[in-house]
């Protein structure tokens, strides 16, 4: 079975350590490990970059730094420039999300595949661009489409995860608890049902067919856990024993 390589964020020329830093946190919140840095202007190994970095350290110690982009993405099959700005250089345009499919596509190939990130400055210059396969550019306000080098890194990490993980689009949380059954939501419309008669809810008569129906349906449609038909079982007891009392 041919080996998945995940994609490599290639850092071009780096400003400020925090930023480098901040990158390796958003690669490593999404799984991703593979990072190289071209020509940092801090030089490197930086400091301020380890500090930002907190639990994701060990992505800079991994970390290749090269001198020029070409050198970056020698070993790569494909390369993706990020940015921004329009250019006068005619390629491919795609989205995060689509240079994700086709990343994840070409990785499950065994190829490699890589991902420059320009300076914080100005972005990537016009011959870096010319280097790569594609470029990706994120639906950005274009009143203000400058991205954090950190912010790009995440969006298109998260791209990366959403496109190789099975995550459903909603869940429940249960908070320890579970669903409760068919027949245990049957019998809470029957407490209510019963409750609600006694009350002279269900009126007209004529009515009350319906009434009851609609009210069943609304809770069969709740989705009720075992400790909410529960809560309701008490509240309705509560109401009983304190009209009882006021009554006597």
């Amino acid at each position: 079975m041919t080996e998945m390589i995940p994609p490599c964020f290639i850092l071009v020329r780096p400003q400020m350590g925090e930023n480098i830093g901040a990158a390796a946190r958003a690669m490593l919140n999404f799984g991703l490990e593979r990072m190289r840095i071209v020509d940092p202007r801090d030089g490197w190994p930086n400091p301020k970059a380890v500090a930002m970095a907190s639990g994701a350290g060990r992505l800079l110690d991994m970390a290749g730094l090269f001198d020029d982009v070409p050198g970056s993405i020698a070993d790569c099959d494909y390369v993706f420039a990020t940015t921004a700005r329009s250019r006068e250089l005619v390629k491919p345009v795609v989205t995060p999300e689509r240079a994700m499919e086709m990343t994840r596509a070409m990785a499950a190939e065994g190829k490699r595949v890589g991902i420059l990130l320009g300076p914080e400055r100005a972005g990537l210059e016009n011959e870096d661009v010319a280097l790569a396969n594609a470029i990706v550019t994120v639906p950005v306000n274009p009143e203000f489409p400058s991205l954090n080098l950190a912010q790009c890194a995440l969006l298109i990490g998260y791209e990366w995860r959403r496109q190789t993980e099975e995550v459903a689009p909603e869940i429940m949380g249960l908070a320890r608890t579970e669903f409760a059954s068919r027949l245990e939501v049957e019998r809470l419309s029957d407490h209510f049902e019963e409750k609600l008669d006694l009350a002279g809810f269900f009126y007209p008569p004529d009515k009350a067919p319906h009434m009851k129906l609609n009210l069943r349906n609304m809770f069969a449609r709740l989705g009720l856990t075992r400790a909410e038909v529960q809560t309701f079982h008490g509240m309705l007891r509560q109401i009983a024993y304190k009209l009882r009392q006021q009554g006597e």
